[in-house]
């Protein structure tokens, strides 16, 4: 389960996918100086902000892929042609959404013409394409062994909350109640659909996410969720790194508990940011009610690694 180590060992992982990543190495040789030399401004934020971080995200999110696929023992054909679905889908949303910075346009929720709207549907289409890709991949990584039980948990767990981030997007697709009541009037809505929650998008954000500050935003627990399969694999291959200095990790058992206590955690941070965004809550403003759930998930977090550690002690 060693990595690649050169280019061509990781364009050979998985061509599709690999080479839909070396795509989004060259958006953003453009998008990059875009948002410093483009002066134009899409809701809010500089033109080039949503290629630029859809570039990123999606290469990552590949070069994941590409990676678990070459894990595959069995029905590696079947992975092999759900990885190229995944790969044509994301090139696709990658190629509108760099289409409509051109152009000037919003790429998202956007129905002002019929050619913006075209747009935003055929991406919703590739998007829900990717979901669907994803969990049949979750499915048939479930049914085999990926070397040691706790890497092969910590792909499962972090499948299942990428997973759950990704579906926190369809929750951006519903109007909003000022949407809804020009629809209901019989009037047009240039645009249905929304990131931010009780108030109208394109408001102060975060330096380079733009992430609201003063409103629910639900782009901050998609972000983390779709990540998280990256933080959970890379927390299972952390405690391998560190069994050397630390005998109680040598023991698989035992780091396979660390990686559930952590995903676990991680799921519930999850949960966390996407309620508090529901409630039209500022991530860099939450309440009493939001910092009383987070001090319980610490809490939670903190007594499951005690409980992780101490079975070993008890075993020694």
């Amino acid at each position: 389960m060693n990595p690649p180590t050169t280019l061509r060992a990781v364009i050979d992982l998985h061509r599709p996918l690999t080479l839909t990543a070396l795509l989004c190495a060259a958006v953003l040789l453009v998008s990059v100086p875009g948002i410093f030399l483009d002066g134009r401004t899409i809701v809010g934020d500089p033109a080039w902000l949503k290629p630029t971080k859809f570039a990123i995200s999606i290469a990552i999110y590949n070069l994941t892929f590409a990676w678990l696929l070459s894990l595959l023992t069995r029905w590696r054909r079947t992975g092999w042609w759900l990885g190229t679905v995944i790969a044509a889908m994301v090139a696709g949303e990658l190629v509108a959404i760099t289409l409509q910075a051109v152009r000037g346009r919003a790429s998202h929720f956007n129905y002002s013409t019929a050619f913006d709207g075209a747009v935003y549907s055929l991406m919703a289409f590739m998007i829900v394409t990717v979901w669907v890709a994803t969990f049949a991949i979750g499915v048939i990584l479930l049914v085999q062994r990926l070397g040691e039980r706790s890497v092969t948990v910590a792909i499962r767990a972090s499948l299942a909350i990428a997973l759950a981030g990704m579906a926190v997007a369809f929750f951006m697709t519903s109007p909003t109640a000022e949407q809804m009541v020009t629809l209901q009037q019989g009037g047009p809505e240039d645009v249905i659909g929304a990131h931010t929650v009780g108030m109208p998008d394109g408001g102060p954000g975060l330096p380079l996410v733009g992430w609201s500050t003063v409103a629910g935003d639900l782009r901050v627990a998609h972000f983390v969720g779709l990540h998280g399969l990256q933080v959970i694999i890379l927390f299972a291959f952390a405690l391998i790194a560190l069994a050397g200095r630390h005998p109680r990790l040598a023991d698989d058992a035992v780091r396979t508990r660390l990686v559930l206590v952590a995903s676990g955690s991680y799921a519930g941070l999850l949960a966390l940011l996407t309620w508090q965004a529901l409630r039209g809550q500022s991530v860099v403003a939450p309440d009493a009610l939001t910092l009383g759930a987070a001090a319980a998930l610490a809490a939670a977090t903190a007594a499951g690694t005690w409980w992780a550690l101490r079975r070993t002690r008890e075993r020694v």
